[in-house]
């Protein structure tokens, strides 16, 4: 069986993706991504089944998205709330058509991620959650959500230090709306593999010491962690959750550093 820690980091592959222009493009780069999917599986012996694969649609127009639910796509990932939300208003006839929110979320644009999403991936404040109780009471919805953990310690990034993540997931108990699935993180921008891979490493084992003591309703059983560049390795760490974009969608119009910085460049979008 080959080691998991020989695999390697695809960050540096920004135009190796062609746009997804058909059906059956999507269809194959599904296929494509699946399979990297199975073989890290593999690699770690784990089933596949385990491994939820959600297509990141940023920047990408609304004709690429009905291409991708031609293809079988029920639920897309969107990273800024007002392009997701213009997306879903558009696009209403595709009922089950379903949306994650997996970007940073300011307190007045939660009425709109509780008026629309499924999901939400970027829990990592009190006022957040706040604003999306009293919206999701008025809306009469609930939305599930991940907390958000920085597990690179990049001042760059969002999410709770790890040390913080015991105390703020206690405090979620009072917001009935919110429905805590589990964790979720964004690793170094890195090609260094092995400082990748203890990004995830930490995130796995904080879930597993936050399950020995979590409230009663609140289930952390998703680690949402892996994306284009770095989800294999991620699924050799646990990953319950891998977000694509470029993989299935093609190369954006700026590389990935643009939208996720490096550790040594600047603040993220």
């Amino acid at each position: 069986m080959p080691d998991p820690s020989d695999t390697q980091t695809r960050h540096d592959q920004h135009g190796r993706y062609p746009q997804a222009a058909t059906v059956d493009d999507f269809r194959h780069n599904l296929a494509a991504v699946q399979a990297r999917i199975d073989a890290a599986c593999r690699r770690a012996g784990r089933d596949p089944a385990g491994v939820f694969l959600l297509p990141v649609s940023k920047t990408k127009p609304g004709a690429s998205l009905r291409l991708a639910y031609a293809a079988g796509y029920r639920m897309l990932g969107e990273n800024k709330v007002q392009e997701a939300f213009g997306k879903w208003e558009a696009m209403q006839d595709l009922t089950d058509l379903h949306w994650s929110v997996i970007g940073h979320l300011q307190t007045n644009k939660a009425k709109l991620v509780a008026r629309f999403a499924s999901e939400f991936q970027a829990l990592d404040s009190l006022r957040v959650a706040e604003a999306l109780e009293r919206r999701l009471q008025i809306e009469g919805r609930s939305l599930d959500v991940f907390v958000q953990v920085n597990t690179s310690g990049e001042g760059s990034k969002y999410g709770l230090p790890p040390e913080d993540v015991h105390g703020f997931i206690k405090e979620l108990t009072a917001f009935s709306g919110l429905r805590v699935r589990g964790l979720m993180t964004l690793a170094l921008f890195s090609s260094e593999a092995e400082r990748v891979r203890q990004c995830f490493i930490l995130l796995r084992n904080l879930r597993d010491q936050l399950r020995q003591s979590a409230p009663a309703g609140i289930a952390l059983d998703e680690l949402s962690m892996g994306m284009s560049g770095d989800f294999e390795i991620a699924i050799e760490e646990g990953a319950t959750v891998v977000r694509v974009g470029q993989a299935i969608f093609g190369a954006r119009a700026l590389p990935d550093s643009y939208y996720w910085p490096a550790e040594t460049t600047g603040t993220q979008p």
